[in-house]
């Protein structure tokens, strides 16, 4: 897979790696601060889900890429850290974005333009705190296997 002659996935880890600290940080805001609900509702669903797909994207154009260079003769095993952490990011960006989309449901709430009291919805206690704390979780974990799988992926074209 090519894109303009160079290897689509050198172009496209680099949406990957915009939108996941965007979908995390307005996970984040979302999760911290309930009074910016409203406003942070959708710039998170929709940047989580062009997350989702960059990394979806990213991940079957870099098994083309790797079986593209193990054809030409390059040695599987210095694939393989790589690899490894773009599947678990793959994983971690799924339950992330099923968790993103339980929370704009379960924490959704009115508008504080409407109701005028804020982004509160009526919930119970428990489903709140467990997509607080899922959100923050998991915005961390991504952040953090995006990091590992690109410095991975970096010492895998760049030698080290």
């Amino acid at each position: 897979m090519e894109i303009n002659g160079l290897p689509a996935h050198n172009l496209i880890i680099h949406l990957t790696v915009v939108f996941i600290p965007l979908a995390a940080l307005f996970s984040a805001v979302y999760a911290a601060v309930p009074r910016w609900r409203w406003a942070t509702r959708w710039p998170m669903l929709v940047s989580s889900m062009v997350a989702l797909v960059s990394v979806i994207y990213a991940w079957f154009s870099g098994r083309h890429l790797r079986d593209e260079r193990l054809a030409a003769g390059l040695d599987a095993v210095r694939f393989q850290s790589h690899q490894e952490r773009a599947d678990i990011l793959l994983w971690v960006t799924v339950v992330f974005v099923a968790l993103v989309l339980f929370a704009a449901w379960a924490l959704g709430g009115p508008s504080a333009l409407v109701s005028g009291r804020g982004a509160r919805g009526n919930h119970a206690p428990v489903i709140e705190w467990t997509a607080i704390s899922g959100l923050l979780i998991l915005a961390v974990l991504l952040i953090t296997m995006t990091v590992y799988t690109g410095e991975a992926g970096a010492r895998l074209a760049h030698g080290g």
